[in-house]
């Protein structure tokens, strides 16, 4: 069994100027890349999560839901943020594409050829991921929750995790949430640790 990076959202719409901008969520770019390297060097599965929504969607506040247009599928705002240095190899999986539902957690994600995160993530034999990305509160949150139910063991990468922070402490009863469920809290000296043994 296997070890893998979960990079969610780093999109430009979830960056400075984006249409849903999370504070400070460019600071933890090079923090991801350097996750990146680190799990790439041990030949390790990446994969990153995106927003792929329709124009239309019950997720906009333009048809009756809580968020602004955001990372419209085949735009420059559901982009990955040009810094992300994102592998060759690298495993992309979409979500929100059904207009239908928000789809927060990265365990309702697709790859481009129709197949379940779930699935693929059996396919490459894990059993243990490392999250990070935007954000804490909501789909990182969810994702890492819904990863705990179907049996994974979840490290949450402090240090490369943003939160919208709708409230001030959304972030961090986020991390309470996740820790209570399972999770635990790493930063990049004791992942590099743990990697290496």
């Amino acid at each position: 069994m296997k070890k893998a990076l979960l990079v969610v959202d780093v999109q430009n719409d979830f960056c400075s100027r984006g249409a849903l901008a999370v504070k400070e969520a460019d600071s933890i770019i090079p923090v991801i890349n350097k996750y990146i390297e680190l799990f790439e060097k041990k030949s390790l599965p990446i994969f990153a999560s995106r927003d792929w929504h329709p124009k239309e969607t019950t997720h906009f506040k333009d048809f009756g839901g809580p968020w602004p247009t955001h990372c419209v599928m085949d735009t420059f705002g559901a982009e990955f943020n040009c810094r992300l240095k994102l592998t060759s190899k690298t495993v992309i999986i979409s979500k929100g594409i059904d207009k239908e539902k928000d789809s927060y957690s990265d365990f309702q994600a697709f790859t481009g050829g129709g197949e379940a995160f779930l699935d693929v993530l059996k396919r490459f034999n894990i059993d243990e991921l490392f999250v990070c990305g935007i954000a804490t509160d909501y789909c990182v949150k969810a994702s890492v929750i819904d990863a705990l139910r179907y049996g994974f063991k979840v490290n949450v990468l402090v240090d490369a995790v943003k939160a919208v922070n709708l409230s001030s402490d959304d972030g961090e009863k986020a991390l309470d949430e996740m820790n209570k469920s399972g999770a635990v809290s790493l930063t990049f000296e004791r992942v590099g640790k743990i990697i290496s043994d």
